[in-house]
């Protein structure tokens, strides 16, 4: 039997409530499959936990978690805590502490799932946006030069270093080749003249080493507007971290809205845990009232599966979100449905079977 050890950080708002949810699911799995066993380490980091003890996490807490085969993350952030304070202080520290500079956001339209667009089928949104997660815009450099005068001044510095450029690049490529698909990237080169210039030199230097892999490149403004007119030109996108954050939510909003949007942050070399989250925030505006759609968490649920090479399984539970969407009699409220996060999640394990 294999023991897969996972750190559970249920976070704020609708974290937990829906973090459940795939808990109940992952356990469903290890009751089915006699090889599979998953031992869960809940941490209470959160914002409830920054205003008791002045801090998102424990000083020490990447040592308590870096043992760990992956963590499962609900949603960070809470009204009183500055936005800033709750990703820089545990959503970011995770990252880039433990170096998941891989994040994985599938842009999929599962059957029976709500789309925003017309005249299009499950075929034409299907892709897997690849977007670079340690540097970048979110390198936190910086300066804010002579506050509260009037010649106060902000810089925010993006950062672009070859090796962090080029290994997500090779890593989207290598994607796009074992899958047999396009590979896109997304960048502004004609404005951002330093960043994303080096970019797309290093896009078209990778490649040469893969001639196999049809390959093409938007501005970042054109292509938001093809993922609305016309998604199905996008297989595997790879582009920085400041675009793959806002596309992705564009991409959500188009495939099915943000409770159906997992997110996956990888550290490839697996020398550090990888985590796992739905990335459709807190909401704590529905928190407590069971009314939150769990299909985000137990999505990113499968993700893991495939991270820890149980694709089997990992099919089995996207294959169970869309018998869910499509039969339409146990959803939540945001899908036009009556049923509690509870209900969906017993719903979905025992599809499992």
């Amino acid at each position: 039997m294999k023991n897969y050890k996972v750190a559970v950080i249920k976070g704020d708002g609708i974290g937990p409530e829906v973090l459940n949810e795939g808990i109940k699911v992952l356990n469903k799995i290890s009751e089915l499959d006699p090889e599979i066993n998953f031992d869960f380490s809940f941490f209470p980091w959160s914002c409830e936990y920054y205003l008791k003890h002045g801090k998102m996490m424990d000083d020490n807490g990447l040592d308590q978690l870096k043992d760990f085969d992956a963590i499962y993350l609900g949603a960070v952030g809470f009204p009183g805590v500055p936005d800033h304070i709750s990703l820089w202080d545990l959503l970011l520290k995770i990252r880039k502490g433990f170096d998941q500079y891989v994040n994985l956001r599938p842009i999929k339209l599962l059957q029976g799932a709500p789309c925003a667009l017309k005249n299009v089928t499950k075929e034409d949104i299907d892709m897997l946006v690849i977007r670079e997660n340690s540097e970048g815009e979110y390198a936190g450099a910086g300066d804010w030069l002579f506050k509260g005068k009037a010649e106060e001044v902000v810089l925010q510095t993006g950062v672009f270093s070859r090796k962090g450029t080029e290994r997500i690049i090779r890593y989207a490529f290598e994607i796009a080749r074992k899958e047999k698909k396009t590979l896109t990237s997304i960048s502004k080169g004609n404005a951002l003249n330093y960043s994303m210039v080096f970019w797309d030199e290093v896009f078209n230097e990778v490649a040469l080493e893969y001639p196999d892999v049809i390959t093409y490149s938007y501005l970042v403004d054109a292509a938001a507007m093809f993922f609305i007119k016309d998604p199905k030109r996008f297989q595997i996108v790879v582009t920085s971290n400041l675009f793959g954050d806002i596309l992705t939510d564009l991409g959500a909003a188009i495939a099915g809205g943000l409770g159906l949007a997992a997110g996956a942050n990888i550290n490839p070399e697996k020398i550090y845990p990888s985590m796992f989250e739905p990335v459709h925030g807190s909401a704590p505006d529905i928190a407590g009232k069971g009314i939150a759609n769990p299909l985000a968490a137990i999505w990113s649920v499968s993700q893991m599966l495939t991270y820890f090479g149980k694709d089997m399984w990992a099919d089995k539970v996207l294959n169970a979100i869309e018998s869910i969407l499509s039969e339409g009699l146990t959803v939540t409220k945001d899908l036009g449905g009556t049923s509690t996060t509870s209900e969906v999640g017993d719903a979905l394990a025992n599809k499992l079977k």
